[in-house]
């Protein structure tokens, strides 16, 4: 009888672990909880903002204007987020610099820099990362949980928001494919 019961839990436990890695990781709330963003939904324009990267230096998006982009929101606790960044990485070597070119930037949102730089570096990942150590532009953007990629046109607007993690590389290319002139 006791086991019986063991495996119906364990079936639940199981079941709820498949369900967090398909829709992707825990919630995620800005400093103060609510949005002034008027953010809607794709055909918006992307609010801009100006965070660091690691190596210090501020990137706006406005300052990237006229090339399409994929913001990708992520963090290293999350395994979802963790199972998409080769897919990732592979993405920004192949479509940054070279037609069709588009910018790939991730945005780590509530942790340190050195925690960033620790994963990275034990994964073998070279892909731009912004740091959003105070949840500011992951509350701007509504995120509500990640990993959350908008595909951003040339124009600044967005075309396609993907919430939850990516399987392959096509499924990146596809969004892509719908904010490349």
């Amino acid at each position: 009888m006791m086991v019986k019961y063991w495996r119906k839990i364990a079936c639940l436990i199981l079941a709820v672990m498949v369900v967090l890695l398909l829709i992707g990781c825990a919630p995620v709330t800005g400093t103060s909880g609510t949005s002034e963003s008027t953010l809607e939904q794709t055909g918006d324009a992307a609010p801009d903002f100006q965070i660091e990267n690691l190596q210090g230096n501020t990137v706006s998006l406005r300052s990237l204007r006229g090339r399409p982009v994929m913001l990708n929101f992520w963090a290293t606790w999350c395994p979802p987020c963790r199972g998409e960044m080769p897919l990732i990485q592979q993405i920004y070597e192949e479509w940054t610099g070279k037609p069709p070119s588009v910018v790939v930037l991730t945005i780590d949102i509530g942790e340190s820099k050195s925690t960033v730089e620790e994963y990275l570096r034990s994964e073998n990942l070279n892909l731009p990362v912004l740091l959003d150590i105070n949840r500011d532009v992951a509350e701007m953007y509504r995120i509500t949980g990640i990993p959350t990629t908008y595909f951003i046109d040339a124009e600044g607007t967005i075309r396609e928001i993907k919430v939850g993690a990516f399987w392959n590389k096509e499924q990146i290319e596809d969004y892509l494919h719908n904010i490349i002139p």
